[in-house]
């Protein structure tokens, strides 16, 4: 199982802009966070500036969010979306983004539903809840 650092994913991050922007061509996951990194274009100036965001910290506490957190929640839905795992979230995502008018806008209400699911595993120290994770997105609709 591939277990990357916080280092390694936003080397990962950094790495597959610069492709991009370099018009060099994009491999395996490089492809599926482009679009993702497209769709945020609030995020390209950190992207764009490794030595300035490879190491820094964002704090929610004073209202800032983590963008190489924030893209791999997307990235790890869009691979939930590509192989319908858990099952039926591929279903739900659609409907999601049927009633919402924005794909985009569908993700991020998936996404709160999938962080609630976190959040409440953490804080209760249970295993993670697929059903109740399938009934938060079908109540999305």
């Amino acid at each position: 199982m591939f277990n990357p650092s916080r280092d390694d994913v936003r080397s990962f991050m950094f790495e597959t802009w610069r492709k991009y922007r370099a018009g060099v061509g994009l491999q395996g996951a490089e492809t599926t966070l482009l679009p993702i990194i497209l769709e945020h274009p609030e995020y390209h100036p950190v992207l764009e500036a490794p030595d300035t965001y490879a190491a820094r910290t964002w704090h929610p506490e004073d209202g800032e969010t983590n963008p190489f957190m924030h893209l791999s929640f997307h990235l790890a839905l869009a691979e939930q979306l590509a192989i319908d795992q858990p099952p039926g979230i591929r279903a739900g995502w659609t409907a999601a983004a049927e009633k919402l008018g924005d794909p985009h806008a569908a993700s991020h209400a998936v996404l709160d539903c999938l962080l609630e699911q976190l959040w409440t595993t953490q804080r209760h120290g249970t295993p993670f809840d697929v059903p109740a994770y399938l009934d938060a997105v079908r109540r999305l609709v």
